[in-house]
Parts: C-alpha cells; structure tokens; sequence
C-alpha cells in the first residue's frame, strides 16, 4: 500500500493527514479520493495542489508501488 499525505487545507477537507492505501496508479488515486470524498476531490483537481511521490514533484499519472509516498500539497503564498 502507498503512504498518503495531506498537507494544511487539504488535511483538514480531507479529515486525515496519513492513510495507506492500496491503489495502482496516481490518477487511480486522485479518483479514489474523489469518489470517497466530493469535496476533497474538487480541491485536489484544484489549481496550484502539487503531488509528491517519493520526495519528487510530479505532474500527470505515475504507476504507484506498496512502498511509495505520496504527498499532496495544497497552493501556498509567501512574500
């Protein structure tokens, strides 16, 4: 099963901040989580909300393994 983080606003629609999940892919994934969760779902299609597997920012789908990590991570702001 992969590790999945949540991160700030996305933890908090999310309820959770770790899970393991058992899933083949990182879209597999996002439909998942959209399928359990509307809400949550919205905010990972959302603009800005990046993915992290296994310390690297990726875009698009990945084939996911039992040991990976994955991290979502919403949009942030500095100045």
């Amino acid at each position: 099963m992969a590790r999945v983080l949540m991160f700030g606003a996305l933890a908090e629609a999310a309820g959770w901040r770790a899970r393991d999940i058992e899933v083949g892919s990182l879209d597999g994934l996002r439909t998942l989580l959209a399928a359990e969760d509307g809400r949550l779902g919205e905010r990972l299609s959302g603009p800005g909300v990046c993915a992290v597997l296994n310390t690297e920012m990726v875009r698009g789908d990945r084939p996911l393994k039992a040991d990976d990590e994955v991290a979502f991570i919403p949009p942030v702001s500095g100045g």
